[in-house]
């Protein structure tokens, strides 16, 4: 006989607890396995409070038989379900009904007048949002939205980044039959939305991705506010690309001497980078229009969020990293950067991340990546391998150095910058713009650089105060 916790452990599910099963109300468990159907799957537990406490059932066999007599008049389609009689604290009986993911969706309440399909949010089952409704209906027709046809030929559109990055793998040249065969296109040539988003210049307003490095810990703690901005648009793979980049430019690499070498401290695991950056385009909802994915960079973390939850509807937190079954919302975008050496094996990517960034030097589990989902987003974080709470700790024993930001890391204009300002330590942003010929923008964006990473900072105030040059750093 096993106890109700050795019972949970061994269903490892979602689940819910009823005291007794509800025939005056019964769309306060219905709801529940709706949700379930539309969901991961789960277990219903009758004769069991809020609390967890067993209380029981006298009538098993009447229960069984409401069970099913109210799922199968109410509940459409009728979703498979198991009803099982369990023994469990001192021989009490309760019910286990047990709703595994649906092969049919959407699954509705019908009753009362209404048609309703449900889905869980945490641990209650509300409504399905027509988003929500709208992807269960593509899930149940087994079609996904980057195979959905368009309105565009492929000769409205030209594909120079997708030709160029398939030839560099593969050494050959796409043909049409390859863009069929592979999902992007009709063989009347209409291209789906897989299509649309790898083409030059994609048409699709959610093919955008906004890259930001905020000055401090959150996007209104630093001096300056956003010490480096940009928008970029196109399509997936020059998406990525950007990204990517924008991540490497925005960070640095310390080192440190060994006796007979030299071992390299960068602020994020490169690779690392690249795959959640590549999960995110490969991953996310498509078919929210007006979103983009976010890469936000402060001082301690970078935020990679893209738009829409886990595909099955779970919470990332609920799972073991090395058990994350795949899952593809996009399988004709997942095939293609599998093809081009993007991304990892299905399934694995996560645990890539996770295992690069492992490999860091001075890693402790502190430094973890995180991974966070909701019903409507995802968002990976990775920590600043390198971020101290304390400045004057960066330049000590541990730390000999840092490029990639310091010294020949640093750019030409912001050398230029550098050096006017060492010997002007009065002068103006609007004096610096002037006497250089370059942009004012373009000068802020270079001394919030130089200020973050230490090599300049101000003394006194904006009017009367000057510009200090650390010569230790230069």
């Amino acid at each position: 006989m096993k106890t109700l916790h050795e019972l949970l452990v061994a269903e490892v599910t979602e689940h819910e607890f009823k005291s007794e099963l509800e025939v005056k109300k019964p769309k306060s468990w219905l709801k529940t396995v709706s949700a379930f159907a539309n969901g991961i799957g789960g277990n219903l537990y009758f004769g069991v409070d809020d609390n967890g406490v067993v209380l029981g059932i006298d009538d098993v066999k009447k229960t069984i038989d409401e069970a099913s007599r109210f799922i199968n008049e109410r509940i459409s389609p009728i979703p498979e379900l198991n009803i099982t009689v369990e023994h469990v604290d001192d021989g009490k009986s309760i019910l286990m009904l047990q709703i595994p993911k649906g092969d049919a969706p959407p699954y509705y309440y019908i009753a009362d007048g209404n048609i309703i399909a449900y889905v869980r949010i945490g641990n209650q089952s509300v409504p399905a949002t027509p988003h929500k409704l709208s992807e269960l209906v593509r899930r149940g027709q087994n079609i996904s939205f980057d195979s959905i046809s368009t309105k565009y030929k492929m000769t409205d559109l030209s594909f120079t980044v997708l030709d160029a990055a398939f030839k560099r793998i593969s050494k050959k040249i796409l043909t049409i039959k390859e863009y069929i065969s592979f999902g992007l296109c009709e063989p009347d040539g209409t291209l789906t939305y897989a299509g649309l988003l790898f083409a030059d210049d994609s048409p699709l307003l959610q093919c955008r991705v906004f890259c930001t490095r905020w000055g401090g810990l959150n996007k209104s703690g630093g001096v300056d506010d956003a010490i480096d901005a940009e928008e970029f648009e196109g399509d997936i793979i020059s998406l990525l690309r950007n990204s990517h980049n924008f991540v490497r430019l925005n960070s640095k690499v310390r080192w440190k001497k060994m006796s007979d070498h030299r071992i390299n401290k960068p602020d994020y695991a490169d690779r690392a980078v690249f795959e959640a950056l590549a999960n995110a385009f490969m991953h996310r909802d498509y078919s929210i229009i007006g979103s983009e994915v976010h890469v936000d960079m402060y001082d301690d973390r970078v935020d990679i969020y893209s738009p829409g939850g886990m595909p099955d509807g779970s919470l990332i937190q609920a799972w073991d990293i090395n058990d994350v079954p795949s899952m593809r919302r996009n399988p004709i975008i997942a095939d293609i950067f599998n093809r081009l050496e993007f991304s990892e094996r299905q399934g694995s990517g996560l645990r890539k991340i996770r295992e690069e960034t492992e490999y860091l030097y001075g890693y402790t589990e502190e430094n973890a990546p995180k991974f966070i989902s909701t019903p409507s987003t995802f968002h990976v974080v990775l920590k600043n391998m390198n971020y101290v709470l304390d400045d004057s700790k960066v330049n000590s024993d541990s730390d000999d150095g840092i490029k990639d930001g310091i010294k020949d890391g640093i750019n030409e204009t912001q050398k230029k910058i550098l050096s006017f300002m060492e010997q002007n330590p009065t002068i103006t942003i609007e004096q610096v713009a002037k006497e250089l010929q370059i942009n004012r923008r373009n000068v802020e964006k270079s001394i919030s650089v130089l200020k973050s990473v230490g090599l300049i900072f101000r003394e006194g105030s904006k009017k009367t105060g000057h510009w200090v040059v650390d010569k230790s750093r230069t």
